[in-house]
């Protein structure tokens, strides 16, 4: 995948002391395992939350550097997608990168938009005539609102919803990169060639993108 030029120094700093975290507490598991007074059922809640945190670190920061290299307003794009998963109001957002979209997006309405976050928020609030469908972004502009995406063939969690599998179905066709949100959990992801990446905070992102 192609990056645009950031510092991702922050992140590994952070990811380094994660990391070494979660080692430390394995280790501390593992010398426990024989103690039956023991229980480490709290450790290895604790492991898979520090787990969590450190794919929602990495998944920030590549995302800041997957789309650098194709607009310059990420920074919007992270702010609109911090308050719409606040919010809980759903989103599906396809920025474009190299691949046409034109034969796997359909029945969009043109906008051609400057991007910024408060029309991003705007766009999908709930009730807003656009707001069900996908956003396209080319650049710096929203191109159009409303597109219906390929869903995917590929058997996938049965607990994922229609936006999740429209992220995925496009970007199995294209090199597309799509930020999902969704109206049920709120949670944050972005898909790309296939797979989505959970992005459980991306205030990391934010905080960067704004130095």
């Amino acid at each position: 995948m192609q990056q645009g030029n950031c510092d991702i120094s922050p992140m590994k700093e952070q990811l380094k002391q994660l990391l070494s975290h979660i080692t430390t507490e394995i280790q501390r598991s593992l010398d426990n395992l024989e103690n039956e007074n023991e229980c480490l059922l709290s450790q290895f809640s604790e492991i898979r939350e520090a787990f969590k945190k450190v794919e929602s670190i990495a998944a920030s920061f590549y995302l800041q550097c997957y789309l650098s290299s194709f607009t310059t307003n990420y920074l919007d794009l992270s702010i609109s997608i911090q308050h719409l998963s606040e919010r809980r109001h759903g989103a599906l957002i396809v920025i474009q990168r190299n691949d046409p979209l034109d034969a796997f997006m359909h029945s969009g309405i043109t906008l051609e938009a400057t991007l910024t976050y408060s029309l991003l928020e705007s766009i999908f609030y709930p009730g807003s005539p656009l707001h069900d469908g996908a956003l396209l972004i080319q650049s710096d502009r929203i191109v159009s609102a409303a597109n219906v995406l390929p869903v995917s063939n590929v058997t996938v969690e049965k607990k994922l919803g229609t936006r999740h599998r429209a992220a995925i179905g496009l970007t199995e066709r294209t090199d597309a990169l799509v930020l999902v949100v969704s109206e049920e959990t709120g949670n944050a992801s972005f898909a790309y060639k296939g797979v989505l990446h959970p992005i459980n905070s991306i205030e990391p992102m934010i905080e960067s993108a704004a130095r």
